[in-house]
């Protein structure tokens, strides 16, 4: 994933395309419909900042709002507030703060439409695509709010000597968890993310993207009308490498999301402290398609991998490995449906996709691109930028013969660029797939359900998934999540999303005698009771 520190460069020079326009409804909702006033003095009650910020939507560019910007006394504060106020959190019964989570969750069901608007003014996205976060989000809650008690509560172990060493396991939250969230999931990757932390007993402070911030003070005015006590969930804002290095000085853990660069220096500035951090960082993801897949559904879906949020998703495909013998029909059948995605800005349902989230990420697509073609790749679809739509919207775009060096082949675009690769074998497809120093998600695409999951065990990736593009794992919350190599360190969803919010306890009880020489024994006579015992639970198959 990319920095969400923009830097002003110029646009791609390209002014007209294929790809359609989505046209808007009549009586559609516009930025000052949505943000008003009123809006922005609610969701910014109780924000920490003596300055003044703004964020701006990347469909014109237009202020958004203003906003409070944090200090470093600003950042202080707020864990101080939120130290104060873990205790009696933490105190109260996992099954009440759990009760929290599943109101949370009806609140955002019901309310939906009203941080649709949100995410999409924010982040450009396309309103299919901006409910994506609504569902992860729900299905986070929902699973947290049930299964919480059952990830927490205390574990009997066998102790040293079985019946007379009674030995329990507790899990006891770590405090305040510091946690800096990226721009292009503002609902998912910022609550999405707290929602474990806050119901295994921890504070949260929070700090989100700017450019992104109502969507998660949106989420934080939720949880507080769900029954969260506002004093645990803090929100600062400001610019990263001001604010974020603050969080990391104060939180007892943290939790990431953002750039390979940056997770290194938050990672060495939680080691520094020696408190436990999960980072999820950059992918550079491969799509396999083998030569039995159904290569109409392989383009269908191929279309969603890249192209959902504008291909601005961690582990969306940016790499298609296609077998030699399907892939001329592929890429004709893909180049059909990428052509005919409508582009769009209506804060309606009808885009297939939305725009580019700021000046930077569309320079980066634009160079990738040119590069890409001036060095001899060939333009399959797309490839030019669409002002007329919006100053940040970029088509989706497919190339074929890229090689290295060409930056796309190896650098993480983080836009709505894929490019096609042909191999022979699958020996030869997992290599490819598995060149890359990031891990993040792959795919893969058969008929053959055992030789999906074959290819899957091979490949060097946190998530795989088998005829779909991301969507099956991630959604999958019992289970883990996450990157391997240069993609992060830890995991969300499932027992590993809880239990890293949380410090393991153990409290061993000793019954009738003591682990010491006792009843008359001793030094050597205990040595060799305790060397009989052994071989006796091992004969027995005692652990």
């Amino acid at each position: 994933m990319t920095d969400s520190q923009a830097a002003p460069t110029s646009p791609a020079a390209a002014t007209a395309g294929t790809n359609p326009v989505a046209a808007a409804p009549a009586g559609v909702r516009t930025a000052a419909d949505v943000v008003t006033p009123e809006v922005v003095a609610r969701l910014t009650r109780g924000v920490s900042g003596s300055g003044r910020t703004a964020n701006h939507t990347p469909f014109t560019g237009e202020k958004l709002a203003d906003l409070p910007e944090s200090t470093p006394e600003d950042v202080a504060a707020a864990f101080e507030r939120a130290r104060a106020a873990q205790p009696a959190w933490a105190a109260l019964p996992v099954r009440d703060r759990a009760a929290v989570l599943l109101r949370f969750h009806d609140l955002v069901i019901g309310r939906q439409s009203e941080v649709l608007d949100l995410i999409q003014l924010e982040t450009g996205k396309a309103r299919l695509h901006a409910h994506e976060e609504v569902q992860a989000v729900a299905v986070a809650a929902r699973h947290y709010g049930r299964r919480a008690s059952a990830y927490l509560k205390p574990k009997r172990h066998t102790g040293v000597v079985p019946t007379l060493t009674k030995v329990t396991e507790l899990r006891q939250p770590r405090g305040v968890v510091g946690q800096i969230a990226p721009w292009n999931y503002p609902l998912e990757l910022s609550v999405g993310d707290a929602l474990p932390a806050f119901v295994s007993g921890n504070a949260v402070v929070m700090k989100p993207d700017t450019e992104t911030a109502l969507t998660a003070l949106w989420a934080r005015d939720l949880l507080i009308e769900a029954g969260l006590p506002a004093e645990v969930f803090q929100v600062v804002l400001g610019d990263g490498p001001v604010v974020g290095p603050e969080v990391v000085k104060h939180a007892d853990y943290v939790s990431f999301t953002g750039s390979t660069r940056t997770g290194r220096e938050v990672a060495q500035g939680a080691a520094a402290r020696l408190v436990g951090v999960s980072l999820e960082l950059g992918g550079k993801n491969a799509m396999l398609v083998l030569a039995d897949a159904d290569v109409e559904k392989a383009a269908a879906g191929a279309v969603r991998a890249c192209f959902s949020s504008a291909g601005q998703l961690c582990i969306s495909i940016e790499r298609l490995y296609v077998h030699e013998s399907v892939a001329d029909d592929f890429v004709e059948r893909f180049a059909a449906r990428t052509k005919a995605m409508r582009l769009g800005s209506a804060l309606a349902y009808g885009a297939d996709m939305g725009s580019l989230v700021g000046e930077r990420q569309l320079e980066t697509v634009g160079r990738h691109v040119a590069e890409a073609v001036e060095k001899g790749a060939r333009l399959v679809a797309g490839g030019v930028a669409r002002p007329d739509i919006g100053p940040l919207f970029y088509e989706p775009t497919i190339l074929d013969g890229v090689e290295a060096p060409m930056a796309v082949c190896t650098e993480e675009t983080f836009g709505p660029v894929v490019s096609i690769y042909r191999f022979r074998d699958e020996d030869e497809a997992v290599e490819l797939a598995n060149a890359t120093p990031y891990g993040l998600n792959s795919s893969v695409w058969t008929k053959d359900s055992k030789r999906g999951h074959r290819i899957a065990a091979r490949l060097r990736t946190g998530t795989v998934n088998i005829n779909e593009g991301y969507a099956p794992a991630y959604g999958s919350v019992q289970s883990p999540m996450g990157g391997m190599k240069d993609s992060g360190l830890g995991r969300r969803h499932g027992s590993e999303g809880i239990l890293k919010y949380t410090e393991a306890q153990t409290v061993a009880q000793q019954r009738l005698i003591p682990l010491a020489p006792s009843f008359g024994m001793d030094d050597e006579k205990y040595a060799a009771f305790m060397t009989r015992s052994l071989k006796a639970m091992k004969a027995f198959r005692l652990r």
